[in-house]
């Protein structure tokens, strides 16, 4: 099992010891950490969910037949396959956040691309920049948004009645520069693709159950809270499969290493921000509550050193009646870090998924792209979310 471990599982595990050496020490008191973790108890419970609902949903091969469908119903013109893909990614990490868009829906696109003789990268840039970009809606569709509902103190409806305008501005322009980057005839190198054969479904009975699962949570979403909403789904996909397919039903389906994550995040970032990190970022986003500025700084940190660390860490700093900076630091945050291979979780596990499926992404022109589309997308939401 420890062979099985890669690099960022130790970092993950190294991040949850430090944080209880930090309270066996005295550094962080017993009675905040308590506190801390209280406060993630429902985010656990919500990741846990909805990381098997969407695990359970692609081992049904629904994403499956919804890309194939989605190749054939562009009939082989490139300008209808790209408004599909964009509108497929942004659904699905709207609805089923960001790391479902990296972790199950970029296998799924990386094997039509042989089917439909389509370049890889294009779809490959395409889940992983809406990814990031397409997680600012709802509450569910990044974890900072969820780390933060406890200071915004709003339903989804009126979460999203805020962030609409800067979610279809950050959509707009990520889908330009995919467009201009990686999309446009120049970049894919081929005028058409052959539009793939759609596979029967192996098993009808799981496919519906996850499709009415999905459906269920989505529904639930707007009117209990998240984890709430995750549970019954994935309580009917789980039924199913221990009727039709058990040998699925394994431990491996429970996100362990994001449930360390989280914790040691919840008890290290506290202790530090009692020793001097909270001056730090207090310094850096200034006195004025500028939102341009939170956004940017909230960027510039989540690609330094990932977006949940960044945005914990820029939150404390902010004061309570400052909503709006609250979200500006969220548009920061969720947009921004498209630069970095570490900017966020997303990114990373989307970089593991196109190394196993032999994609090569050029370092440099993702660098530089990335920087671009934050440099234009961030100015713009933010003047969305003022304005």
């Amino acid at each position: 099992m420890l062979k099985r471990l890669g690099m960022l599982d130790w970092i993950r595990i190294g991040l949850l010891v430090l944080g209880i050496v930090f309270v066996l020490t005295g550094l962080l008191p017993l009675e905040s950490a308590v506190e801390s973790l209280d406060d993630i108890g429902p985010l656990l419970v919500f990741l846990v969910g909805v990381i098997v609902l969407a695990e359970l949903t692609k081992e049904a091969q629904v994403f499956d037949a919804i890309a194939a469908r989605m190749a054939v119903a562009g009939r082989g013109h490139y300008l209808a396959l790209f408004f599909l893909c964009t509108a497929f990614a942004s659904f699905v990490t709207i609805f089923l956040n960001l790391d479902t868009t990296a972790v199950l829906l970029t296998p799924v696109m990386l094997a039509l691309a042989p089917r439909a003789r389509i370049a890889a990268l294009p779809l490959a840039m395409t889940t992983i920049w809406l990814a990031n970009t397409a997680s600012l809606l709802l509450p569910v569709s990044n974890l900072t948004n969820l780390l933060a509902m406890d200071r915004i103190n709003l339903r989804p409806e009126q979460f999203a009645a805020i962030m609409w305008a800067p979610q279809l501005a950050a959509i707009a322009v990520t889908m330009l520069l995919l467009w201009v980057f990686y999309w446009r005839l120049k970049q894919r190198g081929e005028v058409r693709y052959t539009p793939p054969v759609v596979q029967p479904v192996p098993d009808r009975v799981l496919f519906g159950a996850a499709s009415l699962g999905c459906l269920l949570f989505i529904g639930l979403l707007f009117a209990v809270d998240p984890w709430m909403a995750a549970l019954p789904g994935a309580v009917i996909v789980v039924v199913a499969y221990a009727v039709r397919d058990r040998k699925r039903l394994t431990w491996s389906l429970v996100p362990w290493q994001l449930l360390i994550f989280v914790t040691g995040l919840f008890l290290v970032v506290p202790t530090l921000s009692r020793y001097g990190l909270a001056d730090l970022m207090g310094w850096m986003l200034g006195t004025n509550g500028d939102p341009y500025r939170t956004a940017f700084v909230g960027a510039g940190l989540a690609n330094s050193i990932n977006n949940l660390p960044a945005y914990k860490a820029l939150e404390g700093v902010i004061p309570y009646t400052s909503r709006q900076q609250l979200f500006a630091l969220l548009v920061g945050t969720n947009v921004g870090p498209v630069i970095t291979p570490w900017a966020s979780l997303a990114t990373l596990l989307w970089f593991e998924s196109c190394r196993r499926h032999g994609v090569r992404v050029p370092m440099r022109r993702f660098l530089a792209t990335g920087a671009l589309l934050a440099a234009v997308a961030l100015p713009v939401c933010v003047w969305a979310l003022v304005m």
